[in-house]
């Protein structure tokens, strides 16, 4: 079944995204668009040639607002970086403006699409999102820690030498400065991870102790890292957007960490964060809620709040 996907900013994540989408055959059709027309122009030539090297046919085109017509899924990536002595705050109100003015133009001609939010702040960009636009709650997606869950997955797997396929841990809240991890849910190859070096029984290897406090630093400056050594992240975020797109057009629900609306799940209501959830070819189906510690509860909580906080000091 043919898709179409528009990708709205055409910088180092937009056109990694719509790299991708080629590359991975998930799209028969993906517009890109970016007030820097030439840039987009030039982002969907280069993808283009290569096309008829690719396993699936695709049409991949610089295009407008209107050209976003029928889309499947529109990916908002468009968004400036926090600028040296620039506040949260700051930099918030400057992307929320962005996202404003988008969101008038291509809801217009986009109506029934799915929305993928991953410009920064994700989790205040998604909630103001759905508040101005009115679109479904169901269709509205930050991509929220769903990278995060993929970097502490992958230092796991690291230490324990085995399948990142295995480890089931996961990021919870705010994609930023709040989030924390809940160990007590934590398995891999379905124990608790806190009962690993008993359970596990390597026949001719060394089992490490896990540095939980390293994993978890590991986990928050892996993008700082990956910054300052070459000037932006985009191929792993690009990777987990084009994975929400696959969940989008698949058959079954996926479980997965993305920020969306919160209705009261561990007393938490009315702002946009990342729990396990229920995601499929109907958009937000619903929440996973494990049980946590009264301390992991805490910690979502204070999340949940911080990002409050924010959303009430800006002009939406």
């Amino acid at each position: 079944m043919s898709k179409k996907v528009t990708i709205v900013g055409a910088g180092s994540v937009g056109s990694t995204i719509a790299f991708m989408m080629a590359v991975k055959g998930l799209a028969s059709e993906v517009v890109l668009i970016d007030i820097n027309e030439a840039k987009a122009l030039g982002e969907a030539l280069d993808i283009r040639q290569g096309t008829p090297l690719c396993d699936t046919p695709i049409s991949i085109y610089a295009g407008s607002y209107a050209d976003a017509k029928d889309s499947d899924v529109v990916i908002i990536t468009s968004g400036v970086p926090r600028k040296p002595g620039q506040t949260r705050i700051d930099l918030c109100q400057t992307n929320v403006n962005i996202l404003k003015s988008i969101a008038s133009n291509i809801v217009e001609h986009a109506p029934n699409a799915y929305y993928i939010i991953v410009s920064n702040p994700v989790d205040i960009l998604t909630y103001v999102f759905q508040k101005v636009t009115g679109v479904s709650e169901k269709k509205v997606i930050g991509s929220g820690t769903l990278l995060d869950s993929a970097r502490l997955r992958s230092r796991i797997a690291e230490y324990l030498n085995v399948s990142q396929k295995n480890v089931h841990a996961y990021v919870f809240g705010e994609h930023g400065e709040t989030s924390f991890i809940p160990w007590s849910i934590a398995q891999v190859s379905t124990i608790d991870l806190f009962d690993y070096k008993e359970l596990i029984k390597f026949d001719n290897k060394q089992m490490v102790d896990l540095d939980y406090d390293a994993i978890e630093k590991y986990m928050r400056t892996s993008g700082s890292k990956v910054i300052q050594r070459k000037g932006a992240t985009f191929y792993a975020i690009a990777i987990s957007v084009c994975s929400i797109c696959e969940y989008l057009f698949g058959a079954v629900d996926v479980v997965t960490t993305v920020s969306t609306m919160m209705h009261g799940e561990y007393g938490i209501e009315d702002v946009c964060l990342s729990i396990p959830t229920l995601l499929g070819p109907n958009g937000v189906e619903g929440k996973v809620t494990p049980k946590l510690t009264d301390e992991e509860v805490a910690k979502l909580r204070y999340s949940a709040d911080s990002l409050k906080e924010v959303i009430s000091k800006i002009q939406m």
